[in-house]
């Protein structure tokens, strides 16, 4: 087990799609030991693994002190009716928090170590962590999702930063 370096914007593996897991073995249970390890810090509510370098589709949340992974997640379904409008900030755009509109209610599908079918669903701060983690696996940041104003303010702050 080993707490990963964070990728951060810029880096070429955050906007390159992440490949299906076919085969676990050990490099993908040490991947989600890593992710694991990684996500428990306070503060930290998911990680995707591209956000540690490894273009394979799982991550690994920490919401309301449970801590879990998913392998090879997929949004299945998410509330058409009901948003959230909240701050929305990202270890790979370190210190950067924008309003970013995401539905109230997410559920993904994915599996576990044994192959075993995975359900993660919730509202609010699980439905958002569900589709910002998701969005990494598929090569998208959510400074993507913000409006016009607020995509031109992150990304002046993103150049300030270097």
């Amino acid at each position: 087990m080993a707490y990963r370096e964070i990728r951060i914007v810029g880096d070429p593996v955050l906007r390159t799609p992440c490949e299906p897991i076919t085969d676990i073995d050990d490099t993908v249970k040490g991947l989600v030991e890593d992710l694991l390890e990684t996500v428990d810090e306070d503060g930290r509510a998911g990680l995707a693994a591209n956000q540690i370098g490894v273009s394979l589709r799982a991550f690994s949340w920490n919401i309301d002190d449970e801590i879990g992974y998913i392998l090879n997640p997929h949004i299945v379904e998410v509330s058409q009716d009901e948003v959230q409008d909240g701050d929305e900030g990202c270890l790979s755009v370190p210190g950067l928090w924008y309003p970013t509109e995401r539905a109230w209610y997410a559920r993904a599908e994915g599996i576990d170590l044994d192959g075993k079918p995975v359900i993660l669903e919730g509202e609010e701060l699980m439905a958002r962590c569900i589709q910002h983690e998701c969005d990494h696996l598929d090569g998208m940041l959510y400074i993507d999702r913000l409006d016009r104003a607020n995509r031109k303010k992150a990304m002046r702050a993103i150049r300030q930063l270097g």
